[in-house]
This record gives C-alpha cells, structure tokens and sequence, in this order.
C-alpha cells in the first residue's frame, strides 16, 4: 500500500528481529520490526502486529518454523530478515539461503502481502575477525538483491551504507545491533517501503569519534573474544544454538503500545 496504511504486520527472522541488542530478557526487547510496528500503529489504531523471529535461526529454520504461521496471520505487510547465521557456519551456501528466502518472498507476496528485506552489512568491517566472511556477505546480498527483484519485494540497503558498520551501531558482542542501530534499520525499511515521512535519513554518519590508541584497540579486540567469541564457539561445538528452547515473542497479531 503506497500510502503506508498497513492493518497487519507480521515479522518473520532471527535474532535481529527477535530485537536482540535492543533491551534485554529482563525488561523486554524492542529491536527494529518493533520500531517499525510502532511507527505504522501511529497512523492506523486498527494496527496489529506479530514478531516470529527468534534467535540462532538459520534461514532454512526461519522457512519451516515462520512462514506457514505468518501466512495463516494473513498479513498486508511482511519482512523476511535471516542469513547471518547461515554465513558463520562451516558449511555455506549462498545459493540455499538465497533459495530458503526467495521462497518466503514468492509465498508471501502470492498471498497478498508487500514484502520488505534488508541486506547484510560488511561484517569484516565491525569484526576483524570476519574478514574471511566478507566475500560471503556480498555474494548473499547479491542473490538477496536479484531474488527481492523477482518478487517485487523492497530492499533496504543497509549492506550499502558505510554508517552500518560504524561500532555505535553495534551492541557490545558485535553480532547484534544496538539501539541506535536497530532505529536505524527501522527507518532504512521504512524508507524501502515509501512509508511517508520516510527518507535516506538513516544513513546519514555518525559525528567523528576520538581515534583509539592501539593497545586499547588490541585490549578490546581480546574482550570480545573472551566475552563473546568464546561462547559462541563453545556453544557451536556443542551443537547448541542461543534459541534453543524459544518461541517467538508475539506469535499472533496484537496491538501495538505507543
């Protein structure tokens, strides 16, 4: 609807439309699908809203677990956010995750909804340690950019704007967005969807930031490795996942508190 008058709004992804980095498990997550839920509930009080994301889902998952409840929920508006999870595993296929989400794309935008998508940020460029997954991330936007193409699904470019990897957009385990990030993102699909009173707004730098000394940088590096990096490798190694044992946080549509 080019006017932005959606009625249902359902989400469907992983950890970042769950709204990881956003809040916490104690006082609740907002993330970017909810920012973006609030936004379109301010114009329409008959608004209502379901978040099916949950955490460590790969794309494939995100298909057999999200899509057959989403289309049941009958929404005019849908996202389809996954694939960063699939990139940090040993075994990667662009081609298959394109595929698991290009079918959301072609079962969603069939049943009527207008669908929105957003590509990966350089992850090279927010942990150094992912330099090697660099020439994945552009591979999968590319597939992300032609299969959106084919579906008439919106595409927020995240994985194009420098800011997107400017670390105060990041949370402090660099996987997830912060809050500011996740505002962000919010108004980058706002924006694909031509919602009004959008614009190019969000991706608009940051003010510069004192340069660090390099043993700083190092120490911190070395913080995030012990603090994070290490976890998530025991929990690979384990063949756990941060959502085992999860549900979506809003599976059926409800309203949404301004």
């Amino acid at each position: 609807m080019p006017n932005g008058e959606y009625l249902r709004y359902v989400a469907l992804g992983d950890s970042q439309t769950e709204g990881v980095g956003d809040g916490d498990d104690t006082v609740g997550l907002r993330g970017w699908a909810d920012r973006l839920a609030e936004r379109l509930a301010a114009a329409e009080p008959r608004f209502g809203y379901a978040n099916l994301g949950v955490r460590g889902r790969l794309a494939g998952q995100v298909r057999d677990e999200q899509l057959e409840a989403a289309l049941a929920l009958e929404p005019d508006l849908a996202t389809v956010v996954a694939g960063v999870n699939d990139l940090m595993r040993p075994r990667f296929d662009a081609a298959e995750v394109a595929g698991h989400l290009e079918e959301m794309f072609a079962a969603l935008t069939a049943a009527g909804a207008r669908v929105a998508t957003v590509t990966i940020p350089d992850v090279g460029r927010v942990v150094p340690l992912a330099r090697p997954l660099r020439a994945r991330v552009f591979e999968l936007n590319a597939r992300i950019r032609v299969a959106a193409g084919r579906h008439e699904v919106a595409v927020a470019e995240t994985g194009l704007a420098p800011v997107s990897t400017d670390p105060r957009l990041w949370a402090a385990d660099r996987l997830h967005a912060s809050p500011l990030g996740h505002e962000r993102i919010a108004a980058a699909v706002a924006e694909a969807l031509g919602l009004p009173g959008s614009d190019s707004g969000w991706a608009a730098p940051l003010p510069p930031r004192p340069a660090r000394p390099v043993w700083q940088t190092a120490a911190g590096e070395l913080r995030w490795a012990g603090g994070f990096l290490g976890p998530w490798l025991g929990r690979r190694i384990l063949g756990r996942s941060s959502g085992d044992g999860r549900t979506a946080k809003r599976p059926q549509l409800s309203p949404v508190t301004l």
